[in-house]
């Protein structure tokens, strides 16, 4: 069994931050999103993976990501060189993927249910697919699946505008190496694309066996501000643990479920948790409120911020208004003129520059 995980794509979801980086690296609680996929399919037992990398950003996650021996995993990267369709990454990856199974893995999502609840049928029932679901309140946003009674998949459209049921297929997939046949006998789509949705219907279409289950935890898709904002929410909520190893001085006060890595130092500030801090950061005179994630090498001094996600080396200087629901790239400085607006909401790309007037 092996596993392809797809990370290429432009992310103009989340643009600015993705003119200058690739979306899966953004980071959910000071750890990239693709890490979390990289791990929970290693948990499930499958250490041979490949992982779909496009020619703007590859380099990145390749330097970032390594080998893959630091997550247990033994990686290889396939370079998808224009991003014409899920399917399209299948195909592209065909030579490595050989005549295994496999799972297919959108680098963007995060899940929570365990892995092998799933692998688990789909080795034992022999199927030839087997596809996860979740109820949407807006099915026409996503491939919509329509099953029977026994969980068997009958129809899936991609994005329709009436839709067969409100069931969207999660970005997690199990195939047989029978989805390669399928994959050539489909054509691009209208928008010029291979899509894996008529992939699977091809193997529906000729009798093949393929089943659904849905998932009972979340289920993130990243690709936008707000739904990364709720997946470092959910992250920190249940996955945090309790460290304090920075320098915390005697004037300030930390409460509730609080990480700071080493080197950083907390002057005469408030922190609570749930936050995460990485290392070697300077806060001073700071506020830091709850579903905060601040990366390596940060400085806030007299801030005010809370729910939001600072990248690696940001800098929030003199700015005395609350800072929420925000987004700050790399190396992003935002500090404060003499004169203050009343409300503030930024999402920042990296080595910006912003100064309030």
């Amino acid at each position: 069994m092996k596993a392809l995980i797809l990370s290429g794509g432009k992310g103009t979801r989340l643009r600015p931050l993705t003119y200058t980086g690739a979306k899966q690296l953004v980071p959910v609680a000071n750890k990239p999103i693709l890490w979390y996929g990289i791990e929970s399919i290693v948990k499930a037992g499958i250490t041979e993976i490949g992982i779909i990398i496009s020619p703007e950003t590859g380099e990145e996650i390749r330097r970032k990501t390594d080998n893959g021996e630091q997550l247990g995993a033994n990686i290889t990267y396939i370079v998808q060189d224009e991003p014409l369709g899920l399917a399209h990454a299948v195909k592209v990856a065909q030579s490595f993927l050989g005549d295994d199974p496999f799972i297919m893995y959108l680098g963007d999502n995060l899940i929570q249910d365990d892995l092998n609840l799933f692998l688990d049928k789909f080795k034992n029932k022999h199927l030839d697919g087997l596809i996860l679901l979740r109820s949407v309140p807006n099915p026409t946003a996503f491939g919509v699946a329509e099953v029977d009674n026994q969980g068997r998949v009958l129809k899936l459209v991609e994005k329709p505008k009436n839709p067969p049921s409100n069931l969207a297929l999660v970005g997690v997939y199990f195939f047989s190496p029978g989805i390669h046949e399928a994959i050539a006998n489909i054509q691009p789509s209208a928008r010029g694309e291979l899509e894996i949705t008529d992939a699977i219907q091809e193997l529906i279409d000729s009798e093949k066996i393929v089943e659904s289950l849905q998932l009972n935890g979340w289920w993130l898709d990243t690709g936008k501000k707000d739904d990364l904002l709720e997946a470092n929410r959910i992250i920190l909520d249940t996955n945090l643990t309790i460290n304090k190893l920075g320098n915390i001085d005697e004037n300030s006060k930390i409460s509730g479920r609080v990480n700071i890595k080493e080197g950083s130092k907390i002057i005469n500030s408030t922190i609570r948790g749930p936050v995460i801090i990485g290392e070697n950061c300077h806060i001073e005179n700071c506020f830091i409120g709850p579903y905060t994630s601040i990366g390596d090498q940060c400085t806030l001094i007299d801030a005010d911020i809370e729910h939001s996600v600072l990248l690696e080396g940001a800098q929030v200087l003199e700015i005395h208004q609350r800072i929420v629901d925000s987004l700050i790239g790399q190396r992003a400085k935002l500090e404060m003129a003499p004169q203050r607006p009343k409300a503030l909401r930024f999402m920042v790309g990296d080595d910006s520059h912003i100064e309030l007037v």
